[in-house]
């Protein structure tokens, strides 16, 4: 639209319809980011998550839950070992006194996904 001269007329329409394509493009760039940003804290977990066998690392997925035109749901979640997270993120009691040693790996995959978000959709949104 940039350079097009339009009468006072037809102002309205046009205006309505720049901001209906900006409201497109940035739904897009948005969803977009959030795909981004949910497999790339799914990889973080994966590499940083505790192994004993290797099921635990393995069993962790980002899944969409809910899309619409103008937005996007992604779940990143433990798909058969769920049960162990909390107890491998802040530790637990042991059956005969003690407790096991903390492996935070969520909580910094969480922050990371966050910060990647956020530079994504300002990355989506000015270029």
């Amino acid at each position: 639209m940039a350079g097009k001269r339009v009468g006072i007329d037809s102002f309205a329409a046009v205006l309505e319809q720049s901001l209906s394509d900006y409201g497109i493009s940035t739904a897009a760039n948005v969803k977009a980011a959030v795909t981004k940003a949910g497999e790339a804290v799914k990889g973080q977990i994966q590499s940083t998550a505790p192994r004993d066998t290797g099921r635990y690392a393995k069993s962790w997925s980002a899944d969409t839950v809910k899309e619409t035109a103008s937005s996007k749901a992604v779940v990143v979640h433990s798909k058969k070992q769920y049960r162990l997270t909390h107890l491998l993120e802040f530790g637990h009691a042991k059956r005969g006194g003690g407790r096991t040693k903390a492996q935070p790996h969520i909580a910094p995959a969480e922050k990371a996904g966050f910060d990647l978000l956020l530079s994504e959709v300002e990355k989506g949104v000015k270029g």
